[in-house]
């Protein structure tokens, strides 16, 4: 999801597949805590970070991770600019006609509401409100067939400007995924609240995955199934979403 890509992986050849280089180019947005962003260091990290680097560790690869804006992230992948993406990305059917996924690493993760406290919205009825989004999101899509009639939909760049508008006054109310609006919520110290009801949307979280690297898939499920397995996964999302699990360990 931002702008800046490291240079060395801006100069391996394209179409190269993925399963013959020792080096996976995992992209990344950077830009959406807890599941990724970039630290004080200004070093990418977060869930899809550690998950990434422990899929990369098992499967007997080497991680390089490039930060690349969201609206642009599905394109470059198909453009062979890197291997996977790791960015928060829910498994759908549209999706699925131009890339293909991992097995899910997050389960399917209700979408929710959050406006300022003490807002007043009727979403049975909900008429002439400004309703904020993530562009390229299922969130998005989901706000304009079912909202976007009555409603404006305000789509930005990343989520933490829709939240910057909100806490402006600019919007009525966000829909984004729940476990990205958790932690927000509880910083908030009361000010931004959840509103309505969940909205379940998509299959979960994956790694997006060019359709012909077969084999890449193939080494990511094997080490994602073991990684389930032990328990690391769980582990994981417990440490990054707030004790959040456990989801996939028998």
């Amino acid at each position: 999801m931002k702008k800046t890509m490291l240079a060395a992986a801006a100069v391996l050849a394209l179409g190269t597949p993925a399963f013959a280089q020792e080096t996976v180019r995992i992209a990344t947005e950077g830009a959406y805590a807890p599941w990724n962003f970039l630290n004080d260091a200004g070093e990418p990290a977060g869930y899809e970070i550690a998950l990434g680097n422990a899929i990369c560790e098992t499967a007997g690869l080497t991680c390089e991770w490039i930060i690349n804006d969201w609206d642009s992230i599905i394109p470059n992948l198909l453009a062979g600019n890197y291997d996977l993406i790791m960015a928060g990305m829910s498994i759908t059917d549209e999706r699925l006609e131009t890339i293909d996924f991992s097995d899910n690493y997050f389960p399917p993760d209700p979408s929710k509401y959050v406006a300022a406290a003490g807002a007043t919205l009727d979403f049975a009825n909900l008429s002439g409100a400004r309703v904020g989004v993530q562009g390229g999101t299922i969130q998005a899509a989901y706000a304009e067939e079912n909202l976007g009639g009555a409603n404006t939909v305000v789509t930005f760049a990343t989520a933490d400007q829709a939240m910057a508008d909100l806490a402006a006054g600019n919007l009525d109310t966000i829909l984004a995924d729940g476990a990205y609006l958790d932690p927000v919520v509880t910083a908030s110290n009361g000010a931004i609240e959840f509103v309505g009801e969940d909205v379940m949307i998509g299959d979960g979280v994956g790694a997006g995955i060019r359709k012909e690297d077969a084999e890449l898939k193939a080494k990511v499920n094997e080490a994602l199934a073991t990684l389930k397995a032990d328990g690391t996964v769980d582990k994981l999302i417990a440490e990054w979403f707030d004790g959040m699990g456990p989801f996939f360990a028998e």
